[in-house]
């Protein structure tokens, strides 16, 4: 048993970190979504932050857009030219997104300082790739709503998640301990 650990050893260290990061972030996540309600930042400030920046956006590229408290569930309605086409949940504000690319991270770890860099830069990508997308989908519901299903499920879901994976394939390839080892 000990040999096959001994062999193991990196496979199981990064296994453990993941699920120790993955398990302690979620936990500090589900912890903000707990105690954050409030009627000002409906439902909670960072999914009324998405929702009011994709507002934004839209506004900005020639839709009239709003977005307004939705009054039987915890999101945020995204109205379009007039048209109730989107619900802003919790689930849109792309932090479990983040939280699964940093645990990943940290658990193939590099230098300390690259390590965070990358973080901090990373989720900021996920963040803005993931509004640009909750644009496309709401412009993309409105001309081509017979297409919902297959946005929503298919092709949006893989544009954050295809972000994510290229991020995590640059991180083991170029600054992790792994392709330090290798250069």
């Amino acid at each position: 048993m000990k040999a096959l650990f001994l062999k193991y050893k990196a496979v199981v260290k990064f296994i453990l970190t993941f699920l120790i990061v993955y398990g302690a972030l979620s936990l500090l996540y589900d912890l903000y979504l707990r105690y954050s309600g409030s009627t000002k930042y409906y439902p909670d400030y960072f999914t009324n932050l998405v929702a009011r920046q994709t507002e934004i956006l839209l506004n900005t590229v020639g839709y009239q857009s709003q977005i307004l408290p939705h009054p039987n569930e915890p999101s945020m309605k995204l109205i379009l030219n007039g048209k109730y086409l989107a619900r802003v949940i919790e689930g849109c504000n792309s932090f479990s997104v983040i939280i699964l690319f940093v645990s990943f991270v940290v658990a193939f770890s590099g230098k300390i300082k690259t390590t965070i860099v990358y973080i901090l830069s990373g989720s900021v990508m996920l963040y803005v790739v993931n509004l640009f997308r909750i644009v496309l989908l709401t412009i993309g519901l409105y001309h081509y709503p017979e297409y919902e299903n297959i946005l929503h499920t298919v092709v949006f879901p893989a544009i954050i998640y295809g972000m994510v994976l290229l991020l995590w394939v640059l991180w083991v390839n170029r600054f992790s301990k792994i392709a330090q080892q290798h250069e």
